[in-house]
């Protein structure tokens, strides 16, 4: 995009145009038209991807993501085969001597095709048969319970028809 500001500008074309033209802010425009002014089409090359270099080497992704395909519990995680943003920047610390945060395992994950998935957490001493008999007799009470489906109404102020009103009020069917 900037390199076609940079061709509209050596045809004279004004910063306002520009940025109607290729749909980008004024601000934009402008701030292209200086960098063009000052340094031709080479200042307005690409640098390249922003933010930080990826600090795990093409063999080391490679690594990575065959570990991941192996599972969790061949990595020392038994509770559940579940792959989490924490345990994969565990893993690569581990595994590469390198530090990764949370966010940065996940945009990693998803570099090379997984997502982190977040286990189910359920507590411990859970009794079983209590949550059945619970679901059968105190879940199917309150489900049943709500309002009767014809008195509902969308509005906390207003009723849901004009029954009782005077017939010059205010929605009262007067035409």
């Amino acid at each position: 995009m900037r390199m076609q500001a940079a061709k509209l500008f050596e045809q004279e074309v004004k910063p306002p145009e520009v940025a109607q033209c290729l749909r980008v802010s004024r601000k934009s425009a402008f701030r292209w038209h200086q960098l063009w002014r000052d340094g031709g089409a080479e200042a307005l090359a690409s640098r390249g991807p922003s933010g930080s270099r990826c600090r795990l080497s093409p063999y080391c992704l490679e690594k990575l993501a065959g570990f991941l395909e192996e599972g969790p519990a061949a990595h020392g995680w038994v509770e559940d085969q579940v792959w989490t943003a924490a345990r994969v920047a565990t893993l690569i610390g581990r595994k590469f001597h390198v530090s990764y945060s949370v966010s940065g395992a996940t945009r990693l994950m998803h570099r090379l095709g997984f997502s982190p998935q977040v286990p189910a957490r359920r507590v411990a001493e859970r009794a079983q048969e209590a949550v059945k008999l619970w679901k059968e007799a105190t879940w199917a009470e309150v489900k049943e319970l709500g309002r009767p489906a014809g008195a509902t109404s969308a509005s906390r102020t207003r009723q849901v028809s004009p029954v009782g009103r005077p017939e010059d009020a205010a929605g009262g069917g007067a035409g």
